[in-house]
Order: structure tokens, then sequence, then C-alpha cells
């Protein structure tokens, strides 16, 4: 079977390329189709899903909820795909950003890029729930003092290694659920988060 992701940016792409040996070590035909922003992501993800050829695929959406709802645009997302008649497509929603992931673990950014002391940051009430942070990627920079970079931060030799999923001790909802199935959930205190 080959998995397919398209992705709304280049960030995402360098994180599952270490997440994913862990989470799914049998699949390793892996193709990822990286866009150029969420505009791109949504205006081409019908075409390209159509001219698609390739036999047993399975196909998943990544993409940042930044500002939106996640409700409609995970519904908008699922519209897209059953309109190319990929309705089996999974999507996945990262809560405001990929980087809210990160903030589940931080002693696996402290290992990554070699930066002491991010842990305690996970204590502080605006971390200590990853999803809620509004601007992760800026938060993420500003308590690494920009050793964390949007691209470079997700790959290469002092790569932010992608959060130990096996371990249970990730912190991210959206996380959670992107790594174990299609689940919903309220928090009261939070938005929708998708899975």
């Amino acid at each position: 079977m080959k998995l397919v992701f398209l992705l709304e940016e280049p960030s995402i792409k360098e994180m599952l390329k270490g997440l994913l040996p862990r989470l799914v070590p049998d699949i390793t035909d892996i193709t990822y189709i990286v866009f150029e922003g969420k505009s791109d992501l949504e205006n081409n993800i019908v075409r390209r899903l159509r001219k698609w050829r390739h036999p047993a695929s399975a196909f998943v959406v990544v993409r940042d909820q930044d500002s939106s709802d996640c409700i409609g645009l995970k519904e908008a997302l699922v519209r897209k795909c059953h309109q190319a008649g990929r309705g089996d497509t999974v999507v996945r929603i990262a809560c405001r950003e990929l980087e809210s992931w990160y903030f589940g673990d931080l002693a696996a950014v402290e290992r990554g890029l070699g930066v002491a002391d991010l842990v305690r940051y996970g204590k502080k009430s605006r971390y200590r729930v990853p999803d809620d942070i509004q601007a992760p990627s800026r938060e993420l920079m500003k308590i690494t003092r920009d050793v964390y970079q949007k691209v470079a931060g997700s790959r290469g030799d002092r790569a932010v290694h992608a959060p130990e999923h096996e371990t249970g001790r990730i912190a991210s909802g959206s996380f959670s659920r992107a790594s174990f199935g299609p689940r919903c959930h309220k928090r009261p205190t939070g938005p929708y988060m998708f899975g």
C-alpha cells in the first residue's frame, strides 16, 4: 500500500518523515505532496486527488487550523475529497499550528535542538494545554531564542525530534487524535478539535 500525504507546508513533511517510521514502520512507500500554503492546498486538492493514478493508495490531508473553525475546516476539506471521488481520504487538523504538537513534548524539542531547560515551560499555564496556544510557532521560536526555525527545526542534524508518540507523554490532544484515529472531542475551555 502506498500512503500519500497532501500537506499544507514543508515543515509538516519534515516532522512526518521523523515520526512515521516509528508510528507505522511497516509502511515504507510514502509520498509527500507539499503545497505552498493553505490556499494552494485548498484550491488544488480536488485536481491532485483526481489525477492520482497509482492503485492501492491511501490519502491523508494534514493542515494547520490557524484561526479557522475546526469543524468547518475539516468538513470543507472532506467535501473536497468526496468531490474528487476520494471519500476515504483521512483529514487531520493540527490545532492552531503543527508546532502545538511540539509543545506536547518539550523534552523531545530540548533533545532535538540542544536547548536546555525547555521542559520547564510546559509547567507554565500558557503552555500547559498545547492546543490552546494561539501562535505556537512564534512561541516556540521565542522560548528557544530563535534556535527553532519552521522547516529547519523539523529536519536535519539538529531536528526537533518528532514527539515520542509511543511513550504516551504527548500533551497535545490534536496530535493524539491524528495518531489514533478519527475522533472529535470538545474541551470545555477550547474549540472543537478533530484528529
